[in-house]
């Protein structure tokens, strides 16, 4: 959990699909985004204080989030269009 947490502490951008969203609860970091993920996370995610939303991918600020393998397609080139534009990861949780 310290390797995500750094990611967000140095303002990375940062990719999670399917069940990762449960290191971002894990950290804290999921505090004040809106993300989407697997959907047996949604009551995790809310209870951390986080938004899930069921979409295909879901970008916030720097971290690209997606539910499951079928949207790999959309995840992989929203990740790469994301990383590749530099955009940072604002840290939006005490964690």
């Amino acid at each position: 959990m310290d390797f995500v947490r750094a990611f967000f502490q140095q303002q990375k951008p940062v990719a999670a699909i399917c069940h990762g969203p449960w290191s971002l609860v894990e950290t804290g970091m999921v505090n004040g985004r809106t993300v989407t993920s697997f959907p047996s996370l949604r009551t995790d995610i809310r209870n951390a204080g986080g938004n899930r939303v069921d979409q295909q991918v879901q970008v916030d600020n720097g971290l690209v989030t997606s539910r499951n393998p079928s949207d790999l397609p959309a995840f992989c080139a929203k990740m790469v269009e994301v990383f590749g534009q530099g955009e940072d990861v604002r840290q939006m949780a005490t964690a």
